[in-house]
């Protein structure tokens, strides 16, 4: 299944590495990033592959939630299906 991971707060080093180093660690396959600083504000968008074999949807939630609140920034992952229906205008 396809999923979104997104990532907001003040800029830092090492974000992509972490989040990165999370997804890789739980076999998530990251398919596209987007990412930019607005001022002192990063913003990231993932697109990533994930078949829930590793560790459940739930976990994987939690364990990136969890990084955000370690690094100060908010880390969240949706299923592409619910990310696009709660996005549509």
């Amino acid at each position: 299944m396809k999923a979104i991971v997104t990532v907001v707060g003040h800029d830092q080093k090492g974000i992509i590495a972490k989040t990165s180093g999370v997804l890789f660690e739980n076999d998530v396959n990251i398919l596209d990033i987007s990412q930019t600083i607005m001022q002192d504000m990063f913003t990231m968008i993932m697109l990533v592959e994930y078949d829930g074999k590793a560790v459940s949807a739930s976990e994987l939630n939690k364990k990136l939630e969890e990084l955000g609140e370690e690094i100060g920034l908010s880390v969240r992952f949706q299923r592409e299906e619910l990310f696009t229906s709660m996005h549509r205008i």
